[in-house]
């Protein structure tokens, strides 16, 4: 019901465009629709042409000063149209294209690449800056992803492969597989994703968890809930408690706000071999 009443307004919102015009000879005015997305545009020097931000918006500071046009998911389409932007920008989400068809029958340009691998996640960076009139200044950011990369490859060369386990919910069991950004992540910080088939986020059950029975545990969760974190879930719960990695206290914390594919995802994917390997791994200045 909330899918068809959200496509009826985008429906009926679309009648009034034809007296919108185009936005291409309009001063640039850009919503965001995404963490990752309003992070790029305060990296390369654009934060000033942001006029509305998801209430998931919440870096840098400035951002939320921001007015709030809704969330990932549920965008308000009138909250949008009424902030008149040029260019609305996200990550593909689920939302779909639907939201992007109403947006342009109202003359707003739309940005929503995929950004599940760090390739993804630089284009975006570099498309960005191109679409907001900061190419070089994106440049600058993507390069310096791509700096930690190739340093951090060179830190982990020759090391032994941890076998990991990437957790994002532990009821159900929600994890990192192929295809996804952490997933890669796992494997240029120097371990092996025990996650080999089922999609870029499976739900895993106990047998086959106990079955896999990684050497760490990496917890990218814990700071994004009130609750307890993964260890304090995990570390008597039945099943659990039998793996190698709560036995021997290899539970590790990545911080969520550094693993959104966006412009610190260099420093996520320190944090992630620093989770890992259990040694001060830093990034070049």
């Amino acid at each position: 019901m909330k899918r068809r009443s959200f496509h009826l307004a985008l429906v009926a919102l679309a009648f009034s465009a034809c007296s919108r015009g185009s936005g291409k000879d309009k001063p640039l005015r850009v919503v965001s629709l995404s963490p990752s997305t309003t992070e790029t545009m305060f990296a390369i020097g654009a934060g000033g042409l942001l006029v509305g931000r998801s209430r998931y918006c919440d870096y840098p500071k400035e951002a939320e000063a921001l007015p709030v046009v809704g969330g990932y998911a549920d965008p308000n389409v009138e909250a949008i149209v009424a902030l008149a932007p040029t260019l609305v920008v996200g990550a593909r989400g689920p939302a779909g294209p639907v939201l992007e068809e109403g947006l342009r029958a109202h003359g707003i340009d739309t940005f929503f690449p995929e950004t599940e691998s760090l390739d993804g996640i630089t284009r975006m960076i570099e498309e960005l800056g191109r679409r907001v009139g900061h190419e070089a200044e994106a440049k600058r950011v993507a390069q310096g992803i791509e700096d930690k990369r190739k340093a951090l490859a060179a830190l982990v060369a020759g090391r032994p492969k941890k076998r990991v386990l990437f957790v994002f919910d532990a009821s159900p069991i929600v994890v990192a597989g192929p295809g996804s950004f952490p997933d890669e992540l796992v494997r240029l910080a120097g371990g092996e994703n025990v996650i080999t088939r089922g999609g870029a986020y499976p739900t895993i059950g106990l047998e086959h968890l106990l079955a896999l029975d990684p050497d760490v545990l990496l917890d990218g969760a814990s700071d994004m809930r009130s609750t307890k974190t993964l260890r304090e879930r995990v570390e008597n719960a039945p099943g659990w408690r039998e793996l190698r990695a709560v036995q021997k206290g290899q539970i590790r914390v990545v911080g969520s706000d550094v693993l959104r594919p966006g412009p610190r995802i260099g420093d996520g994917l320190f944090a992630v071999a620093r989770a890992i390997h259990g040694e001060d791994l830093a990034p070049p200045p």
